[in-house]
């Protein structure tokens, strides 16, 4: 079984510059994962606070599950973010001292079927650092369709 990927935040990579990632645990309710099954969530606005020296993942959109009845969940709730002390300790250092980000990249289900979300360390980008990466993207895919011609395919 592959891992199935719920939602990613393309988004989060033209804004931030990602200099580091990291693969955490989330501590859902039962509606949520249903929820997550069908692909119901949205990482946009999504980012990570320390609180009382734990991580909460805030502004992440799970989307009721349809057949919840009264037991849903609440879509926009702060969610408990499971990782190791030593590296909870090291980011949260990193985070005070540096002016970083924590934003979630991707949410999935890993092999055994867990929630499983991946975490960047970012520094936001300022407009000319972003055109800046425009302008390679465009330069390295005009390199590739000069190379392809080339070759004849």
């Amino acid at each position: 079984m592959a891992v199935k990927i719920i939602a990613e935040n393309r988004k989060a990579r033209h804004d931030y510059e990602i200099l580091e990632k990291v693969e955490v645990g989330l501590q859902l309710q039962g509606s949520e994962v249903k929820s997550l099954r069908e692909g119901r969530a949205n990482l946009t606005d999504g980012h990570a606070r320390f609180k009382d020296n734990e991580a909460w993942l805030i502004s992440v959109h799970v989307s009721p599950y349809v057949n919840g009845g009264y037991a849903n969940h609440d879509p926009l709730r702060p969610r408990k973010i499971l990782m190791h002390r030593r590296e909870l300790d090291r980011w949260m250092g990193k985070i005070k001292t540096k002016g970083l980000a924590v934003v979630p990249l991707k949410l999935y289900f890993n092999k055994r079927g867990f929630v499983k979300c991946e975490l960047a360390l970012a520094r936001g980008k300022k407009l000319h650092d972003k055109r800046e990466t425009l302008k390679r993207k465009v330069m390295d895919r005009e390199a590739q369709a000069a190379i392809k011609s080339r070759r004849g395919g």
